[in-house]
């Protein structure tokens, strides 16, 4: 499902050329199924939990196959963009999935399990690692007596048929009792704890380790393009060194969060992305100063020249996804802690309003890099948000700790 729905961060490259979109259509057309794969994430996340999860999983999978299906067949910008849409259904399967699989485990083992859960995020790396070879190797070819067309056509033509077959998958391997802890639970009952600002708290937190993690996988390949001159397939597996610690590391953040406790993960998570982000949002250049011709016969002297090659771009991008992914599994850790009967429209809420910000942060890149003209002005607003982030959380444990130890400011809790 996340392969499906952020197939465009390589597919929308072929597609700008083919289709002659100008840049700012390409971050469009990148951020249209970011936006669908959120807004209905609350009401999955609820009806996951009162229908059961397993129905939920199998019909958004057989619905995001119709436009996938489509997108094969699509030769206009308006029909382009209208399936973009709603391929971005598929991005609704986390909240479904972090509810169903919160039912079928205990409080010791939660955070672990639905970190594995989330290592499907993975699943965003798929068409970078595939993609650029098969645009490649089957350019102009057409399959099955014409209904498969080759080229970045058929990438989509393969995921209609994983889509379809993984329905069929969890119709027969998965248990046939489908647990419901919300069943009874009113959908009022389901929406009040939304009320507290706490939900909307952690929901600024998955913004940052999960909006801004969806966003990066699906510019840093051009990123990678235009900054360094690198070719697709290139820019495309250095993009997936990227994804792969920022989702397969979520299974070890779940883990940390049971034994540390997921505040204090979040602490690390934090500091951790300052550092890097600090790091990369650093422009490419030097400062020119002016100076009398007795020390220099131009009269200007250049200092503090600053330049980030691809290699440790790279190792700052690696660094950054491993705190994204520890940092997606400890903000999930505290849902089924303070909200243990509400997982699904908790996690649903929070899960909306961080896959919300990956979309508007994608064209929030794209206008940073247009008003500044710096190519690495994205990474100056993680910076910042994590900043806002952090320093919010501080303050809240701060007057927690006030409140209930006030002779022990100096000591963090162990658990939440």
């Amino acid at each position: 499902m996340f392969a499906v729905w952020l197939q465009f961060g390589i597919l929308a490259i072929p597609i700008q050329k083919e289709f002659g979109l100008s840049d700012t259509q390409f971050y469009w057309l990148t951020a249209l199924p970011v936006l669908n794969g959120s807004i209905w994430r609350l009401l999955t996340g609820i009806w996951a939990d009162k229908f059961g999860g397993k129905k939920v999983m199998i019909s958004l999978l057989l619905i995001s196959a119709i436009p996938t299906a489509l997108l094969t067949r699509v030769h206009s910008v308006t029909a382009l963009f209208i399936i973009a849409f709603f391929i971005g259904i598929a991005g609704n399967s986390f909240s479904t999935g972090i509810a169903w699989n919160s039912a079928w485990f205990d409080r010791e083992h939660k955070g672990f399990a639905l970190g594995v859960f989330g290592a499907g995020n993975v699943g965003a790396s798929i068409t970078k690692l595939i993609g650029p070879g098969i645009i490649t190797a089957t350019a102009g070819a057409t399959y099955l007596g014409g209904l498969a067309t080759g080229g970045w056509r058929l990438v989509p033509a393969i995921y209609t048929v994983l889509l379809v077959l993984m329905a069929v998958a969890i119709l027969f391997l998965t248990p046939k009792v489908d647990r419901k802890p919300g069943s009874t639970i009113t959908m009022k009952e389901q929406l009040e704890p939304l009320k507290e600002i706490r939900v909307w708290r952690f929901s600024l937190y998955y913004t940052v380790v999960f909006g801004a993690y969806v966003s990066l996988s699906s510019v840093l390949p051009k990123y990678y393009e235009a900054q360094f001159g690198i070719e697709l397939w290139k820019a495309a597996l250095l993009t997936a060194l990227f994804i792969f610690p920022a989702s397969l590391l979520r299974p070890l953040g779940g883990s940390l969060s049971d034994r540390f406790g997921a505040r204090r993960i979040m602490y690390w998570t934090f500091w951790a992305m300052i550092l890097t982000s600090g790091i990369l949002m650093m422009p490419q250049g030097h400062i020119v100063v002016e100076v009398s011709k007795s020390k220099h016969e131009n009269g200007f002297i250049e200092v503090m020249p600053w330049h980030v090659g691809v290699l440790p771009f790279v190792i700052l991008t690696i660094l950054l996804g491993c705190a994204m992914g520890i940092g997606k599994a400890a903000v999930y850790k505290h849902i089924p802690e303070y909200f243990p009967t509400h997982v699904g429209a908790v996690g649903g809420l929070v899960g909306m309003l961080g896959a919300l910000g990956g979309f508007f942060l994608l064209p929030i890149f794209g206008y940073a890099q247009a008003w500044t003209g710096i190519k690495s002005s994205p990474f100056a607003v993680l910076f910042l948000l994590t900043v806002i982030c952090l320093i919010w959380m501080h303050v809240v444990v701060m007057k927690i700790l006030q409140k209930n130890a006030p002779d022990f400011l100096h000591i963090f809790e162990r658990h939440n």
